[in-house]
């Protein structure tokens, strides 16, 4: 039985959540974080010092970072494309699994979504926002034509690239933001929102997270 520490509302803990489904493991979820609190707590700290959601906790494996908990549950739990165990197959699903963490996640979920669900209007960094939209376009026009070649982000069959992908997808289609027509990217949106376990746990409102006059 796996525990995840962490809110239903975090992206993160989403992508983990994601995952575990996915894997059809047996889990357990307990609400941390956010207007839950808990990650403050010694028994908290003590398994992640930064005091954040996700954490993860397998037997005696105890440990947080949204991207090292997919790739242990994959290795250890999953099978072929989702996680390879040959290096060189593996290395493309690692390598856009970083773009979607790095790239993507910070422009819509930090830039878009912060300014025009965490932020009231009389307060928002419309620099930001813009910046934000104009680097998800940017984005999205890469994923369009990985997409359109492979099927998948990383390859013709879905992987962990898809998860951390796949996450931020929803905050970019369902905000009210003025995004490019891809094709290819609305088709395989389409396609992920048709999993049950992407409609659970990723398709997750995020009104709660929404601030007073945003």
């Amino acid at each position: 039985m796996l525990t995840i520490h962490g809110r239903a509302t975090s992206s993160n803990v989403q992508a983990v959540m994601w995952a575990v489904a996915e894997l059809g493991l047996a889990h357990e979820r307990r609400d941390v974080g956010g207007a839950f609190g808990g990650t403050d707590t010694g028994a908290f700290r003590a398994m992640n010092p930064m005091g954040r959601v996700p954490v993860l906790q397998d037997g005696d494996v105890t440990m947080f970072e949204s991207q090292a908990i997919l790739r242990y549950v994959a290795a250890r739990y999953g099978t072929g494309a989702f996680w390879p165990e040959d290096a060189t197959a593996r290395a493309p699903v690692d390598q856009w699994m970083e773009w979607a963490k790095t790239a993507v996640a910070p422009a819509v979920v930090y830039k878009v979504f912060w300014q025009l669900v965490r932020t009231a209007k009389a307060d928002r960094d419309h620099a930001t926002l813009a910046e934000g939209v104009a680097e998800a376009k940017a984005l999205m026009q890469i994923a369009e034509a990985q997409i359109a070649q492979h099927g998948w982000l990383a390859g013709p069959e879905m992987s962990l690239a898809d998860i951390a992908f796949g996450t931020s997808l929803y905050r970019y289609f369902t905000l009210p933001f003025e995004r490019a027509d891809y094709p290819h990217l609305r088709r395989y949106y389409d396609q992920l929102c048709a999993r049950p376990a992407y409609t659970e746990h990723v398709m997750v409102s995020f009104e709660p997270l929404r601030v007073a006059g945003a």
